[in-house]
């Protein structure tokens, strides 16, 4: 797939201001300070059209972006907030977990782990949540630029092993650095085939 135009749509601070469409929406999300951001600027070859930010939480909103004219981008909040209240952590988790069960658009979720790391408590629950919902969804394993060597394999391999207590067959899973771009034709190609199906 050809990056060909990407632009944004709107920020909705709740699920009943998502504008309604007719077009396949993917969605992105993940602990706060994955890379999100950036991996959203790699995977649409531009640099400002999500803004990163050193601050974990910075995306506090649904932020949709139109791309190719065939698809959204949908920038979910981050769980795990470290930097707010606890009461806005439970408004964001409400209207994300109202989208991602309600949105008959929506085709996958892309959960963002971080490979420099073990697995995480957060990551791994929210997995299972998505299960048992029964919500689509990949897991794509970013800054794998930054990890030792040999290290992102074993952080995966760790993270799979722990899903297989309450999972049968695993989600697809990728690798990907904002830095190089690796993991971008892979991501892009999924989503193509995704879109596309019916």
């Amino acid at each position: 797939m050809n990056i060909k135009s990407a632009e944004f749509i709107t920020s909705c601070p709740d699920y009943e201001s998502v504008p309604d469409s007719d077009i396949p929406e993917f969605a992105f999300i993940g602990r706060s300070n994955v890379g999100k951001s950036s991996l959203i600027n790699m995977l649409t070859n531009q640099k400002d059209l999500a803004i990163v930010s050193s601050k974990p939480g910075r995306t506090q909103m649904i932020n949709l972006f139109l791309i190719n004219d065939s698809w959204t981008l949908v920038d979910l909040p981050g769980y795990g907030f470290a930097k707010i209240s606890k009461s806005k952590q439970e408004e964001f988790h409400e209207f994300v977990s109202e989208y991602l069960t309600s949105r008959e658009q929506l085709r996958c979720v892309f959960v963002l782990i971080d490979s420099k790391i073990p697995p995480q408590k957060l990551d791994l629950e929210f997995c299972q949540w998505l299960m048992e919902c029964s919500i689509p969804f990949v897991l794509v394993f970013t800054k794998t630029d930054r990890a030792k060597k040999g290290g992102v394999e074993k952080n995966i391999a760790a993270f799979t092993e722990a899903m297989s207590e309450w999972c049968d067959g695993l989600p697809r899973i990728y690798q990907a650095s904002a830095k190089t771009a690796s993991g971008r034709g892979p991501l892009l190609h999924f989503i193509d085939q995704a879109a596309r199906a019916r």
